[in-house]
Parts: structure tokens; C-alpha cells; sequence
């Protein structure tokens, strides 16, 4: 009668074994953070240029607004009001983490603390850190990936964005769609720090803009304010044309025309 050995593995290779297991549960994190760059950095380029209208829509009325914004990488990016006339020249600029805001009437230039990042801008439906993007997704949140999910027959990732400990930031929670084939996010939902949902956000009409397919036209939605929306139309971008970061200072923010 012929006995069968048991082999029992050595343990080098019980340790590659422990080393793939730990490996391959970390994986998904860092696959979410590395798709939420990928799609940060798709709206971003090197440097953008961008003609923007921004439709604000009440119950009773609607406000249109024309704007130029200019960004480059993560720290630097400037916006200017140029319709309609009441708010035409009104600037803002960003420079790392700090933000300035020109108001011609005025002549004044005056300094948006953090506590102001989550106000209105403008009137909006947006935050002034929706539009100027003080907190950075890649960098001020730890990003899981929850799953797949579909968005207008697109199939896209379903990633979760919890803020860091120390990040000044104005949302508890982000939930973000983004598109497997284009890294473009198609929806995002917008939680406070008690997990209540506040915002929605949804991105249409993707389409060649510069050199990318991007969203041409946003819609961001409160949940408290029945009727109310803010839809943001890109008419013109250009990305990665050079920009001196010189051009990203205060006496610009107050001679832009």
C-alpha cells in the first residue's frame, strides 16, 4: 500500500502568501485615490482656459452670468465676472491656499478666510471652494472604492472621499461617479458632517474640449431648496497652453479685463 506525503508549505512561502493577502486588500484604496486623480487631472491639464456661463434658476427667476477662469496645476487659478454689467470685473484669485476676492465698486481687495469656503458664490448653487478649489480631492480626502455603478448607460466607479483629520474642508462626505472609459465624474453627492446629503451634482454632454472629452455643461441641485439649480456651461477651454505663475498675483486680480 503505497502512502500519500502531506506537503505542507515552508515558510517562505507562507509569508508571500501573507504579503499578496495584505497587498490585494490595499489595492482598492489605492485604485480609488489613483482614479480620482486620473479625473482631477483630466479637468485640470498642465494649465486650462475656459469661457464659462453660469445659469443660476430660482421658482420665480433666472440669472445668467459669463465669466473667464485661468488655472494652473493645484495652486493657482483665477476667475473673472465679465456679464453682466453690475458684476463685471468682479475677480478672484487663488494661490495655494490662499484667496483673494476684487470688487471694482470698491476698489478693495479683500482676503476669503476658510469659514467662507462654504458659502454661496455669487448668488449660487456653488460653493466658493466648488469654484475655486481651495481643498483638493487627491490630497485632502482618503478615497475608498464602494463599487460600479451606471450613469446615462455609462459604466463608471462608485468612489467614497472622507476628509483627512486636519483638511479645512466644507464637506463630511463625497460620493463620486466617474466613467471608466473618460475618468470624467458624471455625479457626485455632497454630504454634511452629520452623513445628511446637502448637493448633487451631475455632469452632461460629454464631448471633445481642447485636447480630452470633458463635461460640457454641469448642474449642481440642493436638496433643501425646492426648484433651485445652478447649471454650469462650458462655451470655451483650452488646456495646456503655458501660463507664468507670475500672472497669478494680486495687481493682475485688480488690472484683469
Amino acid at each position: 500500500m503505497v502512502q500519500t506525503q502531506k506537503i505542507l508549505p515552508d515558510k517562505h512561502c507562507l509569508y508571500l502568501c501573507c504579503l499578496f493577502f495584505f497587498a490585494a486588500t490595499r489595492l482598492p484604496a489605492q485604485d480609488a485615490l489613483s482614479i480620482v486623480k486620473k479625473a482631477d487631472e483630466k479637468m485640470r491639464g498642465n494649465t486650462s482656459k475656459m469661457e464659462i456661463t453660469i445659469n443660476t434658476i430660482r421658482p420665480a427667476w433666472k440669472r445668467s452670468m459669463q465669466m473667464k477662469v485661468w488655472t494652473k496645476g493645484k495652486d493657482f487659478s483665477m476667475i473673472l465676472i465679465t456679464a453682466p454689467a453690475r458684476d463685471k470685473g468682479v475677480a478672484f484669485l487663488k494661490r495655494k491656499k490662499e484667496v483673494w476676492n476684487w470688487y471694482p465698486t470698491l476698489e478693495r481687495v479683500i482676503k476669503l478666510p476658510p469659514s467662507m469656503m462654504n458659502q454661496s458664490w455669487m448668488g449660487t448653487d456653488f460653493t466658493n471652494d466648488d469654484l475655486v478649489k481651495e481643498a483638493s480631492v487627491v490630497h485632502d480626502y482618503t478615497h475608498k472604492l464602494l463599487g460600479d455603478t451606471l450613469i446615462a448607460g455609462r459604466p463608471c466607479y462608485r468612489i467614497e472621499m472622507i476628509p483627512k483629520p486636519a483638511a479645512a474642508v466644507v464637506w463630511g462626505k463625497v460620493v463620486v461617479c466617474i466613467d471608466k472609459t473618460d475618468y470624467i465624474e458624471l455625479h457626485i453627492r455632497f454630504y454634511d458632517e452629520d452623513g445628511k446629503l446637502i448637493n448633487i451634482m451631475n455632469a452632461y454632454e460629454p464631448k471633445p474640449m481642447g485636447d480630452r472629452i470633458i463635461p460640457s455643461r454641469f448642474e449642481m441641485i440642493p436638496l433643501d431648496k425646492k426648484g433651485n439649480k445652478t447649471e454650469m456651461i462650458y462655451t470655451r477651454v483650452v488646456f495646456d497652453e503655458p501660463i507664468e505663475d507670475s500672472f497669478f498675483d494680486l495687481n493682475t486680480l485688480k488690472t484683469l479685463r
